[in-house]
């Protein structure tokens, strides 16, 4: 991470992580949106092209999967984060750490990489990761910068979070908490 990009983060938490949006953030997130749109229209154009039946199944249980993780995150924020009076669900005060979160550090963004993987799954056409790729490498770079704003803005409690909870591994999380369940 740049010099730049540490400030940025530093003067975003000292604002309750709100920053403004640049035209370079303007690009990016107009780029991204198109690759996603394409992304779900090759879907409809291209549904099942290889006729790989077992990698259409694939591709649906990870949609589900995408959206259950996706409602579970949001649930958790909602109910855990403490934002403040009038601030975004997303704008949390503490770290939450309990329901999904005990499991994954960022089930939002593994939501998003699964959806797109998904879609690949789904469409089978050799453009589809073409579209995908892009895109989980964004939300997984991402991850990565918001875990440098998380330890600014949470400090020591964050960075015990990060070594309590694996940042995407599902497998791993679940093996964690219920070996924390068991020495309880």
């Amino acid at each position: 991470m740049s010099e730049k990009d540490s400030k940025q983060l530093q003067g975003e938490a000292a604002k309750g992580g709100q920053w403004k949006l640049t035209w370079k953030d303007t690009f990016l997130y107009s780029f991204l949106g198109i690759l996603f749109v394409g992304q779900v229209v090759l879907c409809f154009l291209f549904y099942n092209w290889a006729n790989l039946d077992v990698l259409l199944y694939m591709g649906w249980a990870t949609l589900a999967a995408s959206l259950i993780l996706g409602m579970m995150s949001r649930a958790a924020f909602q109910t855990k984060g403490r934002a403040r009076e009038g601030a975004s669900w997303l704008q949390t005060t503490v770290v939450v750490d309990s329901r999904i979160y005990a499991t994954v550090r960022h089930p939002m963004y593994l939501s998003f990489i699964c959806l797109i993987l998904a879609l690949i799954l789904i469409a089978q056409h050799w453009l589809s990761p073409i579209f995908g790729i892009p895109t989980i490498v964004f939300f997984y770079l991402s991850m990565t910068q918001e875990e440098q704003s998380n330890i600014q803005k949470f400090g020591n409690d964050y960075v015990a979070y990060m070594k309590r909870v694996p940042r995407m591994n599902l497998i791993l999380g679940i093996v964690r908490v219920l070996r924390r369940q068991k020495h309880r």
